[in-house]
């Protein structure tokens, strides 16, 4: 099978990615394997690829937005019908007994797994994964559309409960790429007023389309203090900017896997007045369960840039250069 593998991580522009060969995987005891339709193309899968995110195993295939149909089944796994629809995402293994994972936080779990880091993913024509960890994808959505629910939708939607936006609050958005445009829809649909500071012009267009009051750039402050922020740009440097927004008593949630060096923050300037500052690390299966019925109940507008699977790394690419509208996504 055709599958993309990391073999040498550095700059995009330099062609880390290698597309190659592989054996078809075979599903082991409770796993499924899965013919890959379509693929997300998320903003870890360019850390990993760049080296911000080590890899864990040598050549490892990106990936962890996959939607795909079930065509073989290992030992004892029974919850899926051969030819069932289901999604990948980029939780896939906990332990189940660690201290986190007993009161539901299995996304603080101890010894994690992480499909396209840990194991590979979903650049390549066939995956596996445990079949408790994979998702029943909603219907109302295509293939292409379902796949960034499976990532950006989830951790968007897992940090806009860490921002504790209360009803009908004012919710700020730095950066406005795959997972913002769709968290930006779940608070709208509860009721919020949304302003959006990115430094793409496209993005800014989209996110008035969207219903956003406002849209500006990265460094300008908003039209009114927030209630709550979200930081989805990489960006460090915006943290500061970010909590400067805040009104009282607000809460900003950084929602990457990676993040560059955050400034020195002004204890009196920047947090007095119980603002927060807090991280969001992965997502629990609940999450991702709440999430997708959520956005089938709400009919959640994914806006995607479509990819052939050949094309990864240009992907990719497009990705790192913000040339992309909306999610990217690969096809087989």
């Amino acid at each position: 099978m055709k599958a993309w593998a990391v073999k040498r991580p550095g700059p995009i522009d330099s062609g880390p990615l290698e597309l190659g060969e592989r054996e078809v995987p075979e599903p082991g005891a409770g796993e499924v394997r899965v013919r890959v339709s379509t693929c997300g193309v998320c903003r870890t899968d360019l850390h990993l690829a760049e080296g911000d995110l080590l890899p864990k195993r040598p050549a490892v295939v990106p990936g962890h937005e996959v939607v795909g149909y079930v065509e073989a089944m290992g030992p004892g796994a029974t919850r899926f019908p051969m030819g069932a629809r289901v999604g990948i995402a980029w939780l896939r293994h906990t332990c189940g007994v660690c201290r986190y994972c007993l009161r539901g936080a299995e996304n603080l779990c101890i010894d994690p797994r992480f499909t396209g880091w840990d194991a590979d993913g979903g650049y390549a024509e066939r995956a596996v994964v445990e079949e408790a960890f994979a998702y029943d994808m909603p219907e109302g959505f295509d293939d292409e559309h379902a796949a960034p629910l499976l990532c950006a939708g989830i951790i968007g939607y897992r940090a806009l409960r860490r921002a504790e936006l209360p009803p009908g609050g004012r919710l700020g958005i730095f950066g406005f790429g795959a997972s913002a445009h769709l968290a930006a829809q779940v608070a709208l649909a509860q009721g919020a007023t949304v302003h959006v500071l990115t430094r793409s012009e496209r993005a800014r267009r989209l996110a008035l389309e969207l219903g956003a009051a406002s849209a500006r750039g990265p460094t300008d402050q908003p039209p009114e203090a927030l209630d709550a922020a979200i930081l989805f740009a990489p960006a460090g440097a915006l943290v500061p900017v970010a909590l400067s927004a805040l009104d009282r008593g607000g809460t900003l949630a950084v929602a990457g896997i990676h993040l560059s060096d955050i400034p020195a923050l002004d204890y009196q300037r920047y947090l007095f007045q119980e603002r927060q500052l807090r991280s969001v690390t992965a997502n629990t299966r609940a999450d991702g369960e709440e999430f997708l019925a959520l956005a089938a109940r709400i009919g959640i507008q994914v806006t995607t840039t479509s990819y052939p699977l050949v094309r990864a790394d240009a992907a990719l690419r497009h990705l790192a250069h913000d040339a992309v509208d909306g999610a990217a996504v690969l096809v087989a």
